[in-house]
Parts: C-alpha cells; sequence; structure tokens
C-alpha cells in the first residue's frame, strides 16, 4: 500500500533484546532481527535504552545505528545521560518516554505539564542536533498543547489504556484517541501512537487518520513465537493497510 494515507509501522525491538539477556546468550542478534524485520515491511526500528539496561544495551543502540537501513527510533528519559548518549549516536528521532525501575513496562504517559522546562531543553538540544524530537503523551488536548510550547514537533498518544479495556470502556477510549489525533495534527504536530496494541486491537487505532506512525513490539515478538518474525511483522502490516483503506 502506497501513498499519502499509508500508515507507517516502527517496530520496538526490545524484546528480542529479552530473550538474549534472559540467559546471557550472543543470540538472538538484534542486526539479524533488524534484517528480517525490515525486509518484512518496518519502516523504522524502536528501541528503549533504559537506565536499569534491562534488555537494550549500549553497544546494541551504536550497532544497530549502523545495522538499521530505515530508520531509529531511540526512545529514552529525559535525562542528562540518555541525551548524551542520542547527540553521539545521532538517531533519526528521539521519543522522550517517563521511566520507571520499578515497572515492568511503560505505565503512562509524560507529565508534560508538570516538566515544561526540563523538557523543553531537551528538545532543543536534540533538536539542535538534527534529531527529530517525540514526546510519550497521554491522548489529552493539554499534554499536546504543551508539546508544541515546549518545542517538540512529533507526540506519540499512549493507547495503553484502550488497550486494556473492554467494552464501552475500550469505545470511549478509542474516541479519546482519535479526538487527541484530530486535535494533534490541527495544532501542526505529527501523531503517532504505540503501547499495548496487538494484532485484535490495532484495527480500530490503525483507521484513524490522522495517525501518521504506530510503534509497536511486544505483540509482534510474541506472535513470532509461532509464526516467525517475518511473517509476524508482515501480518502486522496487512491488518494496518486494511485498516486504511477506503
Amino acid at each position: 500500500m502506497a501513498g499519502k494515507n499509508r500508515l507507517l509501522l516502527g517496530v520496538n525491538v526490545d524484546h528480542i533484546a529479552t530473550l538474549r539477556q534472559a540467559r546471557g546468550t550472543p543470540y538472538p542478534d538484534l542486526v539479524e532481527a533488524v534484517r528480517i524485520v525490515e525486509q518484512a515491511g518496518a519502516d523504522s526500528i524502536t528501541l528503549h535504552l533504559r537506565e536499569d539496561r534491562r534488555h537494550i544495551q549500549d553497544a546494541d543502540v551504536r550497532i544497530l545505528r549502523r545495522a538499521i537501513t530505515t530508520a531509529m527510533n531511540l526512545e529514552m528519559a529525559a535525562i542528562d545521560e540518555m541525551v548524551g548518549i542520542a547527540l553521539e549516536v545521532r538517531p533519526e528521532e528521539c521519543c522522550i518516554v517517563p521511566e520507571r525501575r520499578e515497572e515492568l513496562t511503560t505505565e503512562g504517559g509524560l507529565d508534560v505539564l508538570g516538566q515544561e522546562a526540563r523538557l523543553r531543553t531537551v528538545c532543543a538540544a536534540l533538536s539542535q542536533a538534527g534529531i527529530l524530537v517525540s514526546l510519550f503523551v497521554e491522548p489529552d488536548p493539554a499534554h499536546l498543547d504543551a508539546a508544541v510550547r515546549i518545542g517538540a514537533p512529533v507526540v506519540e498518544l499512549h493507547t495503553g489504556a484502550y488497550a486494556d479495556a473492554a467494552g464501552e470502556d475500550r469505545e470511549r477510549l478509542l474516541a479519546q484517541i482519535r479526538r487527541a489525533a484530530g486535535h494533534g495534527r490541527a495544532i501542526g504536530l505529527t501523531v503517532n501512537a504505540g503501547h499495548g496494541l496487538d494484532y485484535a486491537n490495532v484495527a480500530a487505532v490503525a483507521g484513524i487518520p490522522e495517525l501518521h506512525t504506530l510503534n509497536i513490539g511486544h505483540s509482534i515478538v510474541c506472535r513470532a513465537v509461532f509464526d516467525g518474525l517475518g511473517p509476524s511483522v508482515s501480518g502486522m502490516r496487512r491488518l494496518m493497510d486494511a485498516a486504511r483503506r477506503p
């Protein structure tokens, strides 16, 4: 599927690294994983270098910077250590995310309103280096307005609550994502989305025309256990394309 309506797919490879770190082996090889994922239809590769280094390691970031042929989206906390790494590695995009050592995975969007000064400094440093900056936020217009004030050209809407909900709650949260995506585009932002999206729930989000990219990882890696990595990526790609067809 081509054209201006095409929704991009960013594949997060963190949990391929999780498998490797579980035994401290040199496999599965992230370079090989990236090659397969890109050939299967990914438009970018996402990796989160966490403070506790629970999956992606510093060496992975540097090696994958050379191996990725699409675009690297480096997820990171808004701390000096990570800013320094990003300025050294120069990924195409950095997504600033909240981070707690105790969490299993990212639990929600940034407190943009409470951290405007710090986030403005981080965004300025990364932007001056030619890195596209994204903020991982709740689908709340107030946070999107703050992203504009801060100088971030991109936001990624947190879809975790939608993914975890059912019935009327899911429909309500989907409507919230739709409204946020429309508001973000109206005020000049590029609007992405991600977290918790899987093969059963992705279509409704993918059908939102204002969204630019979906970043998906865990569900793809889990499906790969049964179907293989390439088919799992291409299967997600087909669902997203189908959701965008008139």
